[in-house]
């Protein structure tokens, strides 16, 4: 019985990291779709985002079914809790992806981002990738230091961010209202996904140690 729970235990791991997977090469996929301007990527991420929806209802079912059968108690009572917790948030970051494939179809055959912008763009798509992979890497391992650096590296991105609003509010801006409205958005959404990461990594450090990794309570980043 015990063995057959480790089992599922592991397989709920997995899934997770699973998805992390997933949501990374939707975001790749997505922003080759904003940058490229490729209509048929944009509708091949957003149809794809079923497959992590699907996922996630896979975790949460077997982690429900865990619950009312084991009764588990200590680090795997919060294995099971926490995997819930993570399994929402990936599958947000999958959505984050999804809306920036929907930004690119919404303004095809054009790019919904001005020129000037653009390497700013992929520089934030290039943090999100380190972030879901370093992600990953934490969950599947339980790597507590290696979930507080994922905040380290998710500093990088609100850099960006606050670049790209930078950009926005300078009186040199002529790309008008429409363009501006646009790259908020798609700003906003990888820097939403690098939150969703550093959430994930706060579950981990949970998980392992049964306390947030706050500086306050003693964890060195």
């Amino acid at each position: 019985m015990r063995d057959a729970f480790h089992d599922d235990l592991d397989k709920v791991s997995d899934d997770l990291v699973e998805m992390t997977t997933m949501v990374g090469a939707a975001m790749r996929r997505a922003t080759a779709a904003l940058l490229e301007t490729d209509l048929t990527t944009a509708e091949s991420v957003i149809a794809a985002d079923d497959d992590i929806d699907a996922l996630r209802r896979e975790v949460d079912d077997r982690a429900v079914d865990l619950l009312a059968r084991q009764q588990p108690v200590a680090t795997d009572l919060r294995m099971v809790v926490t995997a819930m917790h993570m399994a929402s948030d990936i599958e947000r970051m999958g959505d984050l992806a999804r809306h920036v494939a929907k930004a690119a179809r919404r303004r095809y055959p054009d790019c919904a981002v001005p020129q000037q912008l653009r390497e700013t763009i992929r520089e934030m798509a290039a943090v999100a990738d380190e972030l879901v992979t370093a992600t990953g890497s934490a969950i599947a391992n339980k790597d507590v230091h290696g979930a507080i650096e994922i905040e380290s590296i998710d500093d990088r991105m609100d850099q960006l961010h606050r670049k790209v609003f930078g950009e926005l509010l300078d009186q040199s801006w002529e790309h008008g209202t429409e363009a501006a409205v646009d790259t908020t958005l798609i700003s906003r959404y990888y820097e939403r996904f690098g939150d969703h990461a550093v959430a994930v990594a706060d579950r981990i450090v949970y998980l392992v140690t049964g306390r947030y990794g706050t500086q306050d309570e003693g964890l060195q980043r």
